[in-house]
């Protein structure tokens, strides 16, 4: 009976990590993609009045970042303002160097969601999607550089496959009359200079904060609220040196509307997202979404924002990235030593 009870626990506990599992994937697809289609449709949005500033919602999205992670650890400390006060001042201000270790990634964090911003007003959704997975270049090449991590012949093939699934959907055709009209090659260029650098900043960051998470106990709430609170001082300094004229003259939450708040929100959910799949989710499942999330990036640009019309290259591209993806995250199984008789 003990046994029988034991192994139904065990069954139960498998059960919902494997809801958990699919659950924070199908979010991570949600805000992924979610979050690329409102923003790119936010800045391109012909509406009266000032469009909104980047980087104030930057720093709006920084903030609501710490709120939600202070309320995490609000939660996992048994709901109690004194426990939240005395882990908040032990974790953050009694360790001032640790604290202080977050300001480089931090710092990059803020410029690649500025970034972000600038692709998408010149890039349409899908064409960003895909280039944007160039990260996973980045990120290998920062992990084997400054981890010593060790990447097998599979993964190095999909990195080459990558590069030239990017370099396909990148390659120059013709576009549609409307999309020469709303996108100039000049715009196009910003447009792919501002992902380019936004991979190389999320690459360093990643692989950065990871060596930081694998160095120190702080738990991954801490270490977000870290980096909310240097991410809202960089970005409100960008602010000030970029728009801060606009700011005097319109206020900081100028041109801000019900999809504003939307793009906002969802930039806030996005690294609490991936700290959950990162817990709950294998690299096969990643990739998955990451596939599933540029598909409907693709028929969303189509047959919604029509800004985008994919051509025999772009579907080439996109095929071999997403490929990529899947080979990069597969994790080649050890064959059993045979038994001897």
């Amino acid at each position: 009976m003990v046994t029988k009870a034991v192994d139904e626990e065990d069954q139960s506990d498998s059960s919902m990590t494997l809801k958990l599992k699919y659950l924070s994937l199908g979010i991570l697809v949600f805000q992924t993609t979610s979050l690329v289609l409102t923003m790119r449709y936010s800045r391109t949005l012909n509406e009266e009045g000032p469009r909104y500033l980047a980087s104030s919602a930057v720093v709006v999205a920084e903030v609501m970042k710490i709120a939600a992670c202070i309320l995490l650890v609000f939660k996992a400390n048994g709901c109690s303002f004194g426990a939240l006060r005395r882990v908040l001042q032990d974790e953050i201000l009694h360790k001032p160097m640790e604290t202080l270790k977050l300001a480089i990634p931090s710092g990059i964090y803020t410029l690649q969601n500025n970034l972000l911003y600038v692709a998408l007003s010149n890039l349409d959704a899908a064409t960003y999607q895909v280039t944007y997975q160039l990260k996973i270049l980045t990120t290998a090449l920062f992990s084997v550089s400054m981890l010593g991590k060790k990447l097998s012949l599979y993964q190095w093939l999909s990195l080459l496959v990558l590069m030239v699934g990017v370099a396909f959907v990148q390659w120059p055709t013709d576009p549609p009359a409307k999309a020469q009209k709303d996108l100039s090659a000049g715009s196009q260029v910003v447009g792919l200079m501002a992902v380019l650098v936004a991979c190389f900043s999320s690459g360093f960051a990643g692989v950065y904060f990871e060596k930081i998470l694998k160095e120190t106990k702080q738990s991954v709430w801490i270490r977000n609220i870290q980096l909310g609170l240097f991410g809202a001082v960089f970005g409100l300094m960008g602010v000030y040196v970029y728009d801060g004229e606009r700011v005097r003259e319109h206020g900081l939450f100028q041109g801000y509307n019900m999809l504003t708040w939307v793009v906002v929100s969802l930039q806030a959910l996005g690294g609490l997202v991936i700290a959950a799949v990162i817990k709950y989710a294998d690299n096969i499942l990643k990739g998955f979404a990451t596939s599933l999330s540029i598909i409907l990036s693709t028929l969303i640009s189509y047959f919604w924002l029509q800004d985008f019309v994919p051509t025999s290259v772009f579907f080439f591209g996109a095929v071999l990235v997403i490929a990529a993806t899947f080979l990069y995250g597969y994790e080649r199984k050890p064959m059993a030593n045979p038994v001897k008789a």
